[in-house]
């Protein structure tokens, strides 16, 4: 057995078998999806290899770098910055950026991940000196595409791309932060007294155009009313018109029906000795009433011869009275 053995590791074709393997084990990669390895051939760039089944040449080739082709993110740490009105300010960020060209990000820089983190920090040092401290607070995207433009230039050649920059903190200084307080409250109190004044106004008018559209309907309630008594006044005064015509008609009509039938009775023998009678008697009653209102009553002693002629003219005139032809 042992001479066996000792046959077997010192037979040539083991070895070369051993030999030809590690070499096509050398030759042979699978690159993963979202990478790319960097050939150099005899210590020069030759090519990329991407994702797959990939051949190099054994101990001529070799991979120089095998580099992250997905989107990364890189923390920008806390740094100070003076803006436009000399206010330093501490300002943290993050980046993202992928890599688009594996060779030139292994063959034009020598670690591009703290190559962009630096031009990051510069590039928001100049634009925060830029703007003064209000803007810094309130023009965080123009910042950020500003830091994003000028990057984006620098790094093309570096084969690298970044995607976007966010500003995560802005750190005033103390002062400043208790002076921004003050202000804050300052804000805050004029914009609680102008609310209130906008309110009392609002509520003032609100109460006087009520007011005044009561007034209106007060008034015009009125007007209603008083139209409503004229309307009642007129028909009234219209209704007691017609009722008196009514009445004064009637009485018209009775005294003339009365008429009437007193001049038919008086066409007659026996009413025109009744009519004589009767203006008789209202001589006699006249007299009599004359009389009757005086102690003292004056007479040139025909008194007697009066009442007859007055008897006597009544009869005249009821003689006059005769039937129609």
């Amino acid at each position: 057995m042992g001479n066996i053995a000792q046959t077997i590791l010192t037979s040539p074709i083991l070895w070369l078998t051993i030999v030809v393997l590690y070499t096509l084990k050398k030759g042979i990669y699978f690159v993963p999806q979202n990478r790319g390895y960097v050939i150099y051939t005899l210590g020069k760039y030759s090519k990329t290899l991407s994702a797959g089944l990939n051949f190099i040449v054994p101990y001529v080739q070799s991979v120089a770098a095998d580099r992250n082709l997905k989107e990364q993110s890189l923390e920008i740490t806390s740094q100070t910055a003076i803006t436009k009105d000399n206010v330093t300010l501490a300002i943290d960020g993050i980046l993202f950026m992928k890599v688009t060209d594996a060779a030139a990000a292994t063959n034009n820089i020598t670690d591009y991940k703290i190559s962009v983190t630096q031009l990051a920090m510069t590039s928001m040092r100049n634009a925060i000196g830029s703007m003064e401290l209000d803007e810094c607070f309130q023009n965080r995207d123009t910042i950020n595409a500003q830091i994003l433009n000028s990057m984006t230039e620098a790094t093309a050649p570096w084969g690298v791309m970044v995607t976007r920059y966010e500003i995560k903190d802005i750190t005033p200084p103390q002062t400043i932060r208790e002076d921004m307080e003050k202000q804050m409250t300052a804000e805050r109190e004029k914009r609680s007294v102008i609310l209130t004044a906008e309110g009392v106004k609002t509520a003032a008018i609100t109460e006087a155009e009520g007011q005044k559209r009561a007034r209106v309907l007060d008034a015009e309630a009125a007007k209603s009313e008083q139209v409503l008594a004229a309307e009642a006044t007129k028909e009234s005064q219209i209704l007691e018109a017609t009722g008196k015509a009514e009445a004064i008609r009637l009485v018209a009509e009775a005294d003339a029906n009365a008429l009437e039938v007193v001049g038919q009775a008086a066409n007659t023998e026996q009413g025109r000795s009744a009519v004589t009678l009767t203006l008789a008697q209202d001589a006699i009653t006249a007299h009599q009433a004359i009389a009757s209102e005086s102690t003292v009553v004056l007479t040139d002693g025909k008194t007697g011869d009066n009442i007859a002629n007055t008897v006597a003219q009544a009869i005249a005139v009821s003689s006059s009275l005769k039937l129609p032809s």
